[in-house]
């Protein structure tokens, strides 16, 4: 029997894009249910994250005009992992496989097929990974190559070129439900659940219509949330330093004593500002990567919800 599918879909601020998505979705859908490959009770699922523009509107109104569009609408914004993860666990108790992806159409829809012909061979999770990067410009293939390698020496496990185009079972969202973070890295999270993956390649395209969510502030932002979120090494990397520089510290001190009763002055002021400034810098950067870890504990013992459901077209 054919499983039920559900595409997720976070929104902020897509009012220019979504007639264009929908439509694409539209016929992908009806030509996988045509063909056998889906259940005709799948849907696709769009998530409004507490957009200021008409996207909720434009969602309302698909949803009326045709039950193959649902949606749900977050109280406030909760930014994209958050409103990603609403969606899924929204749709996990009503499909048996769920694919996400963003709103833009860069993820080509076509790959879809090659996600269910890896389910098929009873993968759980599959990721959708771009196979070039040729339309990226320079300065953004520089970037995030450098991301990526940034990640995997912080010890963070992730796939390369792997943004949140993925399908999951029913049973792998089952466990990813069983992560209680407040602070979510879900390119890291869903690694973590295991089972079998498999990996569909394909070309990324440039954004239909709207302006990018991602610039490049808040990419950073988000590569850093993921190291501080899932590895502990950025600590590390601090008591090696701080070993290292107080070896070296030792051996100074030993050289200095050397030279003073051999009788030789020590000249040098200059040495030992930059080597108070030195510490000194190091000392606040050490502080300031500890103090990221402690207030991500403080979030964590709060527990607060990650997002609160507002409206449900499907209820």
């Amino acid at each position: 029997m054919a499983e039920i599918l559900y595409i997720v879909i976070p929104c902020y601020n897509e009012e220019a894009v979504l007639p264009i998505t929908s439509k694409a979705l539209k016929e992908k859908i009806e030509q996988l249910i045509a063909g056998g490959k889906i259940s005709s009770a799948s849907r696709v699922m769009f998530v409004d994250d507490g957009s200021k523009d008409k996207t909720w509107e434009l969602i309302e109104s698909l949803h009326s005009s045709d039950d193959l569009f649902v949606g749900i609408k977050l109280s406030r914004n909760r930014g994209h992992q958050n409103a990603l993860l609403a969606g899924l666990m929204t749709a996990k108790g009503r499909a048996d496989i769920v694919i996400s992806m963003d709103a833009d159409l860069q993820d080509d829809v076509n790959a879809i097929d090659g996600f269910l012909e890896k389910r098929n061979e009873g993968c759980e999770i599959v990721y959708g990974v771009r196979s070039s990067r040729a339309s990226d410009t320079k300065f953004k293939k520089f970037t995030a190559q450098g991301y990526y390698k940034v990640l995997e020496k912080m010890g963070v496990e992730i796939t390369y070129n792997h943004a949140d185009y993925r399908l999951m079972s029913k049973r792998a969202l089952e466990a990813l439900s069983e992560f209680k973070e407040v602070n979510l890295f879900l390119r890291g999270l869903v690694h973590l659940v295991g089972f079998k993956t498999g990996v569909v390649e394909y070309e990324r395209s440039k954004r239909a219509a709207g302006e990018s969510k991602y610039p490049l502030k808040k990419m950073l932002s988000f590569a850093f949330e993921g190291i501080t979120s899932l590895s502990v090494k950025p600590i590390r990397f601090i008591t090696f330093l701080g070993v290292l520089l107080f070896g070296v510290s030792i051996a100074m001190l030993i050289y200095f004593l050397v030279t003073y009763f051999l009788g030789k002055t020590v000249q040098g002021w200059a040495t030992i500002v930059i080597s108070i400034w030195g510490i000194g810098g190091l000392q606040l950067l050490a502080i300031g990567i500890i103090g990221e870890y402690i207030g991500k504990i403080y979030l964590e013992t709060k527990a607060r919800p990650k997002f609160i459901i507002d409206k449900d077209l499907e209820e």
